[in-house]
């Protein structure tokens, strides 16, 4: 059995992703800050609830304590993320960016990527298939966000794919790192979520098919890449 924490997993792609994982017969925990958020969304799943904040240093080293104790850890999506927004729903661009708000977005992109990470590396070099799923964006590709004409050129944000575009090194140096842990960056595409107050042009259904798919890896898969659900993408 394979057993799968995905963080960030009550709603979204996360809890889509964690819904298809048990299809495919993963035991899945769904890592959630909120008790009864969380437990509303593992009772609909038929999941396990771990409370997670991933960025709080207690909170994540209790629940690797717990997963540990319950048997340990195959698979681990790095999923929890925010974005910086104006109250209107718009993203707050280069004008508005200050250190303060892109701080409060690198705790929980960057911060906490890193922080869940290392405190679940452990489990993960004991499983026979590790695997580590970041969450990233089209976003956090310099190639994509340079390309004129195109909608990711035309983002105005600042601090999400800055945000991103550090996953994806941090992606790359730990997949070196831990060679056999097959650890990749994922693209789910623009779907609508409570993150861009559901403006997004796909279903989460989409966007969680390349998700679940490297989640689901073997140990000779891909290691170190970014992709989308049409394959490779371009830093």
């Amino acid at each position: 059995m394979t057993t799968t924490l995905i963080t960030g997993a009550n709603k979204g792609l996360g809890f889509e992703a964690a819904r298809r994982l048990i299809t495919a017969g993963h035991t899945v925990y769904v890592g959630s800050r909120d008790a009864e958020r969380g437990q509303r969304a593992a009772g609909q799943l038929g999941a396990r609830l771990v409370l997670l904040d991933v960025t709080d240093d207690a909170s994540v080293a209790a629940a690797a304590k717990a997963i540990e104790a319950d048997g340990g850890l195959d698979v681990l999506v790095n999923n929890a993320g925010i974005e910086a927004r104006k109250p209107d729903g718009s993203v707050s661009g280069a004008a508005e960016m200050t250190g303060d708000m892109m701080r409060a977005l690198f705790e929980t992109n960057v911060f906490g990527v890193v922080r869940v990470t290392h405190a679940f590396l452990p489990l993960l070099q004991r499983s026979a298939a590790p695997v580590i799923v970041n969450v990233s964006s089209g976003l956090g590709s310099m190639t994509r966000m340079t390309v004129a004409g195109t909608p990711a050129y035309a983002y105005p944000g600042v601090a999400y794919p800055t945000s991103k575009a550090a996953v994806n090194m941090i992606t790359i140096q730990y997949a070196k790192a831990f060679p056999a842990i097959r650890i990749n960056a994922v693209e789910p595409g623009f779907t609508a979520t409570d993150l861009n107050v559901h403006q997004g042009t796909q279903t989460v259904e989409e966007g969680a098919e390349i998700i679940v798919r490297m989640a689901q890896l073997s140990p000779d898969g891909p290691t170190g890449g970014y992709f989308d659900a049409k394959g490779p993408l371009p830093w």
